[in-house]
């Protein structure tokens, strides 16, 4: 490769004076590609750490580990280099590139406990929307190295040498980083055989400890590949034949039970509403804490009254749509990639689900959300889920508002306009989104509820915000049981929360308030882990129904348990559900809870050949070849699209034959 080195005095014609100076430039180059990217790795790391010390320790005990994320550093400024062609500009770009994902990933850690994850940079208006909710003096103290170092890193265009090489010597340091980066993307036989000897312990399931163990840089790039969910081992036909076979006996020996079994509306079909909470927990379980009065009434009293216990969620402080995911579609994300968003990067085709499932029974399948309807690509999903219609806030009429967001109070609201404009019996989902953090500002006035407790000033504030969030919710699902309870029409509703709240950064409510002992997860016990994930359920019918107790069931089982409430038959994935919420009801990718209640790190043997024929069809139904659907439940499993999906928001006629009206009054709402 040859280096055309040239010194910044040009006028110079000496030979004795250009060649020490030619000396000079190719130190200082040679210092350039090997100092800025240790410099990078440790400034990526402090950023992340937040502690010299903590940074220090780690490069000591990891020094394998940190040379790697050092030559991953190099190859990424070596390939901007290639692209631009000037050291200092090169250099900058790469430093803002990296110092943005060590920003990224700490701010992400200290709101949702996740670190930045590859498949995060397809948010975007997300990404953004949750930036801006991020404030501080550590978060702008961040910002503002970042920026130096992005700065002095472009001062140094004015002292290094001029160093120009030959195009083709460019493209082939362009395409040898690239392909650097991308053997330890996609942990190509090299390059597993480098990470062995180096002793890289990828940890899937942990991701933050993933990161903190193996470094930000290689921790990122290890995770590309999981961006692509690999076929399990046993997928075939003849093993999608098998689960089906299982399933024809299971459902067959169901109907003669069935036929057994009181029918409550004798096959009338009722309304069946879900209600998901933004971030919607019980802060009376905090220990160590009381408040002036019960913030939540309703659901205190339907804990008694009603079917209700708790469902284990997948997410902590965000990732709701994740959530959205597992009910409706029965899938778990404990089967796909740790921290990976299926609305952003795998629902692109129609996918079976609880929408399309009631779309086929004759209701009227819709989707409410009280905020915009891009959010987690919701427009587009909703429609691939089978949704008939979806309702976000562009299509709420003058809505009410409370703090920041849309009233919990204009949800129900809109809930009770829609079921009683509506001639057919109504599937709705519905996702509120008036409680969303932060809660570090009071934005409701004066919190009526004060908590008393061994709490800083600003965790109390923080949690007597949250507190009368949660009041509201509480109360938003006490004004739809007054509107339904009255009514001819029979009516299940189904609450619960998505996630248990941010409640400061660090887990600070929850470390004050005694509810955890460590902000560090990687150091929770299965307790822990069990309690931060755990969040209330409620159900309320106007029909008589058999009270149920719940003690733990994930939100991939409740599709199917409703069902059962409902005495409806089960399509063949929440079927399969069923079977094996029996032996393992909670199912997280960290945490497995066993019908005795008791915590594992993994499924126990004897649910494992269960556990992959859930798995299997998990990824026949997202990614596979849809074997299932050649041998049981065809019309459902391959059903396509609704063609008129949202035409009652586009196209006035098309509402009024949806929804059976011969003209375009509506019929009276109660008044609440």
């Amino acid at each position: 490769m040859h280096l055309n080195l040239k010194p910044r005095n040009r006028l110079s014609k000496n030979p004795k004076k250009t060649r020490p100076a030619r000396l000079g430039a190719t130190i200082s180059l040679l210092l350039f590609m090997i100092g800025l990217p240790l410099l990078s790795v440790f400034g990526m790391e402090l950023l992340e750490r937040g502690s010299f010390t903590n940074t220090i320790q780690w490069i000591v005990a990891n020094q394998t580990l940190f040379f790697l994320n050092v030559g991953l550093s190099f190859c990424l400024l070596a390939f901007v280099y290639a692209i631009v062609g000037s050291l200092a500009i090169s250099g900058s770009i790469t430093t803002l590139l990296l110092g943005l994902m060590a920003l990224i990933s700490y701010m992400k850690v200290k709101m949702i406990g996740e670190p930045f994850f590859p498949w995060d940079i397809l948010l975007n208006k997300e990404s953004m929307d949750i930036a801006s909710l991020v404030t501080g003096k550590a978060a702008m103290l961040r910002i503002g190295a970042v920026l130096v170092a992005v700065i002095v890193v472009l001062l140094l265009r004015w002292v290094l040498p001029r160093v120009t090489l030959p195009l083709i010597s460019r493209i082939g340091l362009g395409l040898f980083s690239l392909y650097a980066m991308y053997a330890f993307g996609v942990k190509t036989p090299l390059a597993g055989k480098i990470l062995d000897h180096a002793g890289v312990n990828e940890i899937v399931w942990n991701q933050q400890e993933n990161y903190t163990n193996n470094g930000l840089a290689l921790a990122f790039t290890l995770n590309v590949k999981n961006s692509i969910v690999p076929k399990p081992e046993n997928y075939s036909d003849q093993s999608i034949a098998a689960v089906a076979a299982n399933l024809q006996q299971s459902q067959t020996s169901g109907v003669q039970k069935a036929s057994v079994s009181a029918d409550p509306l004798n096959g009338k079909k009722p309304n069946v509403i879900f209600v998901m909470s933004e971030a919607f927990w019980d802060p009376t379980l905090l220990t160590n804490v009381k408040f002036s009065e019960d913030p939540l009434p309703t659901i205190h009293r339907l804990q008694k009254e009603s079917t209700s216990g708790y469902l284990l969620s997948p997410q902590f402080g965000g990732g709701t749509s994740n959530v959205e995911f597992e009910v409706l579609t029965g899938n778990s994300m404990s089967m796909l990639p740790g921290g990976s968003i299926p609305y952003q990067q795998y629902v692109s085709k129609p996918v079976p689900s609880l929408a399309s499932y009631f779309a086929d029974q004759g209701y009227k399948s819709m989707g409410i959300h009280s905020y915009e309807g891009w959010f987690w690509n919701r427009n587009t999903v909703y429609k691939d889920l089978g949704f008939q219609t979806f309702k976000s806030s562009e299509h709420f009429q003058n809505p009410e508002t409370k703090g920041y967001f849309i009233s919990d109070a204009e949800v129900s609201r809109n809930i009770i306009d829609e079921v009683d404009k509506t001639a057919d019996p109504m599937f709705i989902y519905t996702v509120t989104m008036q409680n969303h953090g932060p809660y570090d500002d009071p934005r409701y006035g004066e919190n009526h509820f004060k908590v008393e407790g061994n709490l800083t000033p600003d965790a109390k504030s923080i949690l007597e915000t949250y507190t009368q969030g949660a009041h509201d919710a509480d109360q938003s699902l006490q004004m739809l049981i007054d509107h339904f309870k009255d009514s001819s029409e029979p009516t299940m509703i189904v609450f619960y929360g998505d996630h248990l709240p941010m409640l400061g950064m660090d887990y600070q409510v929850y470390k004050e308030a005694g509810f955890i002992n460590s902000s560090n997860t990687s150091e929770w016990s299965l307790e822990e882990v069990k309690k931060m994930h755990s969040i209330p359920l409620v159900t309320w019918a106007n029909f008589d129904m058999p009270k149920q107790d719940i003690p733990l069931l994930s939100d991939s089982f409740l599709g199917a348990h409703v069902l059962d409430m409902l005495h409806m038959e089960k399509p063949a994935n929440f079927a399969l559900n069923s079977q094996l919420a029996a032996q393992v009801p909670g199912l997280l990718s960290n945490l497995v809870v066993d019908a005795d209640q008791s915590l594992h790190t993994k499924v126990p043997d004897a649910t494992k050949a269960l556990l992959e024929d859930y798995r299997n069809v998990q990824y026949d139904l997202l990614f596979g070849k849809q074997y299932l659907a050649s041998y049981i439940d065809h019309d459902y499993l391959s059903k396509t699209a609704q063609a008129s999906y949202n035409a009652e928001f586009t196209d006035p006629d098309s509402s009024l034959r949806a929804n059976g009206e011969s003209t375009p009054e509506a019929k009276p709402v109660s008044a609440q």
